[in-house]
């Protein structure tokens, strides 16, 4: 199951994310290392289920499906509040950091208002500038990979030298344990333009400030969206960075409440909700919701959380859905469950690598896949479409 991390420094409503996101109940408090250990839990990513085209129920079995909306189970990971000087083990630095090699992705969320400062303590609104939070992490990851290498830095480069080694190749095994590919190191040395034996201690960190943003791409969630202080900065950070998503964790999880409670009638990522009963809710209630209305739904078209999975997903994974089935013409598996399986697999794979996915025996005995919609053979090298609905034929 593909793992996202959610992290950042304390009290940026951090856990909240998580609690939203998950529905679980993970402590939430106004202090730093409130989250002691990495939690897990499974979060959803959202598209649109074929069953609704195909006018078929389906019946999910690795995911669910409400209303033509397939639900996607991935893993999300609360790690622990950072502060500057974790890479040194100041706070609980390292531990945090190294639960943060698991995932394939990160969600940075940062306090949007600037009311909290760099270690993640209340300070007035607006008189913290966001952004240093993420030149803060991206400093503290490069740091805890530089710890890594540093030590035999010099040895690594004479050894691949007079061992004509690919020094690539060396870093990779050296990187081993934080999830890295070999793939993103030679792209990163492939941006650096320079050798190297020919590297000092600064080129060094450039290299791994590069590498972590292709092996470990980031979404920047600017939580507290709705207080005054951070629309400007909202505004700042779109400008420099490819992935904002305003965000109000605290809203969403009311509204996941609300909807819980039978109080109103909401879905994750919508920009709206009813009101179900409103003879049940108090003046305080009402306000809130209100509130919650006018200066997140409508101000950036939902809560953001739901957003921010899917971006994370969807497009700085390139992940698209796939539907495997056994018999193409009724879309269903060899039980008769229609449309059973939601696989996220990356934009550019072939039939092949889908049967890999589903099982190492579908995969060696792979013959060739059926369109299931179109009941035509696909080529070996046709690439899968986000919805494809495919039949694995094998020997």
């Amino acid at each position: 199951m593909l793992q996202i991390a959610v992290t950042g420094k304390p009290n940026v409503g951090k856990s909240s994310f998580f609690n939203s996101a998950t529905a679980s109940e993970v402590e939430v408090a106004g202090y730093p290392f409130t989250t002691i250990d990495a939690n897990k839990a499974i979060a959803h990513v959202n598209t649109i289920c074929p069953c609704k085209e195909l006018k078929v129920e389906c019946n999910p079995r690795n995911s669910q499906c409400i209303d033509g909306n397939r639900l996607i189970p991935i893993e999300l990971i609360d790690v622990a509040g950072l502060v500057p000087g974790a890479h040194e083990g100041r706070g609980l630095g390292n531990k945090f950091l190294d639960d943060m090699r698991q995932a394939k992705v990160l969600i940075h969320v940062i306090d949007a208002s600037g009311s909290t400062d760099e270690e993640g303590r209340p300070v007035e609104a607006g008189s913290h500038n966001p952004l240093e939070d993420i030149e803060f992490l991206e400093t503290e990851m490069s740091m805890w990979m530089y710890n890594i290498l540093e030590r035999n830095w010099v040895r690594l480069v004479r050894k691949a030298k007079s061992e004509r080694l690919d020094m690539s190749k060396v870093l990779h095994e050296q990187l081993s344990g934080t999830g890295i590919l070999l793939e993103d190191i030679l792209e990163a040395k492939r941006q650096m333009n320079s050798d190297y034996s020919e590297w000092e201690k600064e080129d060094l960190v450039d290299f791994l400030r590069i590498l972590l943003r292709i092996a470990k791409p980031t979404i920047i969630v600017a939580n507290k969206a709705d207080l005054p202080t951070a629309k400007e900065n909202i505004e700042k950070l779109k400008e420099m960075y490819p992935y904002v998503i305003p965000c109000s964790a605290e809203s969403e999880l009311a509204l996941v409440n609300a909807n819980k409670s039978g109080l109103i009638n909401y879905k994750s990522g919508e920009d709206n909700f009813t009101i179900l009963r409103d003879e049940k809710l108090n003046k305080n209630q009402k306000n809130a919701l209100n509130y919650i209305k006018e200066n997140i739904l409508e101000e950036y078209g939902g809560t953001g959380i739901q957003e921010a999975l899917n971006e994370a997903i969807f497009n700085l994974l390139n992940m698209i859905v796939v539907y495997p089935v056994e018999d193409e013409h009724k879309f269903c598996d060899q039980k008769g469950n229609i449309l059973p399986d939601a696989i996220l697999i990356p934009k550019g794979s072939h039939p092949r690598d889908l049967a890999f996915i589903i099982h190492t025996d579908i995969g060696d005995r792979f013959l060739h896949a059926v369109n299931a919609r179109t009941n035509m053979r696909v080529a070996s090298d046709y690439e899968l479409e986000n919805g494809d609905i495919i039949s694995i034929i094998t020997k």
